[in-house]
């Protein structure tokens, strides 16, 4: 049997142009590239020079012009307004369009920016592809935000025009988008020409007379904009990453290459053929949003799903499975920390068998390392394909993947499978030498990156070579710590900077917790490493348990602690763990570690932009020095 992955994957690493110029035939093009690959001003590589594409056109209207037009599109499902609504092809197109005249009457032109800022609504979607097929690099930002963070984007991006709304909802929280945005503004150099609010009935925003126009209003009047042919090198969108400080890293994504691959994901890696329902449960604020709520399942003629809630709490923990069963869902993509909470909240996978998830094929999950017990519960009451990937805000789509269109690899617990085609992983040492199969490394990419992925940052080459290009040259850096095993599975560990050294051995925190996780009664967990003065750092957990707990916690710790010693050794050191509540995490869901270090070692630290719940810090310093760290 021909194995289709290793075919693409050989010949996307030894012929890029003819592997990627073979797969961009299968997207529109107003104007034919002249190369694939230009690598003239290394190490600023650019794909498709020459080409003009259009990705709104690419996500919209070819598909009406091939007779899609009646396909549900969009839907929109949000359980915290008790609303569903449905788009087809045709109907998102005439109002991306009528949005696009909007732009353009406000005077926004080829080359403008545009900030979102707005909740899980159908209008920050319609807004983006508006942008698209004008040729306007919209930056979306995360609503919630604080003023300041919104502020530095502001000054950063310049923009024309914001869109924004007066506030999102999330389950029981309402965040005051409006009320932030004027602040926002007060604070920041750059001021917009115009801002586009659109009113939500449950609130009403005051509107700045000569700055603010209400939604309906732009849009009562617009004349409908056809897309605009753009280079395909030019910027499509610009997505700053979360928790910057100082001057933000704005991740520039560009038109042709991010067409290409995106599309070609959608069956290689997802296995989803246009027609099918495709759901990525993430918020249009971060890279999964762009990339798997609205481009990829677009471009490939999928029907894709915007939901506004959360995996718990919107009502219970089958929220999930209500949306997978009412809309048919084919293939959900989500983060790990999704199952942790319904796993905490329903550990016996009782509402799960409430719903019909015949249509329920496969499960992704990226975002952060998917633990074994997480995996193992995920199959056990699925009983699909559960399937790690992994990759980055940068990337814009997975370097390691189980390519379940291409070939189905057996899963090993931990580990995301193999590079996905396009992606020449390797495993370094800091002096930027190979390490043997299964020797933890710096997980780096040899350039040229694939298609899809960042060619720089907005208006900062500099900051770049310095953030991504320096310390290992002729390669990306990823900032993951890893290796790579003698069957080619990835296994990525931890971030580098959670590499701890203890007593002169280079340990992986994110190993520990897969060992913790793997405890029947908790739900998530933490390790970090904190000072010590004889070994130089010693690890710690922080484990939250399932709601249904009652037994002694000295108990399960000790039991945890046993753990680490049966199956990494005593060479790990670990000999505390202690009981919260709950973790410090950004409100995409990563777990702040390395602010936890901080507070452990009494070191100085900023409280993070984008943190869920400040309060949590506070519970976890008094739990630190309840084990005599943390001290005042």
């Amino acid at each position: 049997m021909v194995n289709l992955y290793n075919e693409a994957f050989e010949r996307s690493i030894n012929d890029p142009n003819g592997f990627w110029g073979e797969v961009a035939e299968n997207c529109h093009w107003f104007k034919k590239w002249a190369r694939v690959l230009d690598d003239s001003n290394k190490p600023f590589y650019r794909w498709f020079i020459g080409g003009e594409i259009n990705s709104c056109y690419n996500a919209l209207d070819i598909h009406i012009e091939n007779g899609r037009g009646e396909q549900i599109a969009l839907i929109y499902d949000s359980p915290v307004t008790d609303t569903i609504k449905k788009f087809t092809y045709l109907e998102l197109r005439d109002n991306a369009a009528t949005f696009a005249g909007a732009l353009a009457a406000q005077g926004v032109q080829k080359g403008d920016r545009v900030i979102i800022y707005m909740p899980m609504v159908p209008e920050s979607i319609i807004a983006m592809l508006a942008c698209a097929r004008i040729g306007a690099v919209h930056s979306v930002v995360f609503g919630g935000f604080a003023a300041n963070e919104l502020a530095i984007r502001i000054d950063d991006a310049k923009p024309k025009v914001i869109v924004s709304a007066p506030c999102g909802i999330e389950a029981t929280k309402v965040i005051p988008y409006k009320r932030l945005l004027d602040e926002a503004i007060d604070i920041a150099v750059a001021k917009p020409d115009r801002c586009i609010i659109l009113q939500r009935p449950m609130e009403t925003a005051c509107l700045i007379e000569g700055r603010d126009l209400d939604w309906s209003d732009a849009v009562a009047d617009a004349k409908p904009h056809d897309c605009v042919p753009l280079a395909a090198t030019d910027p499509l969108y610009i997505l700053y990453t979360s928790g910057t400080t100082g001057r933000p890293k704005g991740v520039v994504r560009d038109n042709g290459g991010h067409v290409v691959s995106l599309k070609w994901s959608m069956k290689a890696i997802y296995g989803v053929d246009a027609g099918d329902v495709y759901w990525a449960a993430s918020d249009v604020g971060w890279v999964v949003g762009h990339s798997y709520i609205i481009y990829a399942p677009l471009f490939k003629g999928c029907t894709t799903i915007l939901c506004e809630g959360k995996p718990v709490g919107t009502p219970d923990a089958g929220a999930f499975w209500r949306v997978i069963s009412e809309h048919k869902v084919k293939c959900l993509f989500t983060a790990p920390k999704a199952f942790r909470a319904i796993k905490r909240e329903d550990p016996g996978g009782a509402l799960i068998k409430n719903y019909d998830l015949t249509n329920f094929k496969t499960m992704f999950l990226a975002g952060e390392r998917l633990d074994p017990d997480t995996l193992r519960w995920a199959e056990k009451n699925l009983g699909i394909p559960v399937i790690d990937h992994w990759w980055q805000t940068e990337t814009g789509w997975a370097i390691s993947a189980n390519c379940i269109g291409l070939h189905h690899f057996p899963v090993k617990e931990g580990s995301p499978t193999k590079p996905a085609p396009g992606w020449n992983l390797k495993v370094v040492d800091k002096k930027n030498n190979p390490v043997k199969a299964g020797e933890i490394g710096a997980l780096v990419v040899e350039l040229p990156l694939p298609p899809g992925t960042l060619p720089t940052l907005w208006n900062n080459d500099q900051g770049f070579i310095n953030s991504y290009l320096d310390d290992f040259p002729g390669n990306y850096k990823t900032a993951d710590a890893g290796f790579i095993d003698e069957d080619g599975y990835v296994y990525v560990m931890s971030r580098t900077d959670d590499i701890i050294n203890t007593a002169g051995h280079r340990l992986s925190t994110g190993a520990m917790e897969e060992v913790l996780a793997d405890h029947p009664d908790v739900a998530e967990c933490a390790v970090l490493g904190v000072k010590d003065k004889l070994k130089g750092q010693v690890p710690i957990g922080l484990l939250v348990l399932n709601t249904d707990v009652g037994r002694d916690h000295h108990e399960i710790i000790q039991e945890t602690v046993q753990m680490i010693r049966d199956r990494i050794g005593p060479v790990a050191s670990f000999k505390v763990a202690t009981v919260v509540k709950r973790l410090p995490k950004t409100r995409s869901g990563k777990i702040l570690r390395g602010t936890i270090q901080k507070i452990a070692d009494n070191k100085e630290w900023k409280l993070p932009a984008t943190i869920d719940d400040p309060a949590v810090l506070d519970e976890i310093k008094e739990t630190l020095q309840s084990i005599g760290l943390a001290r005042a």
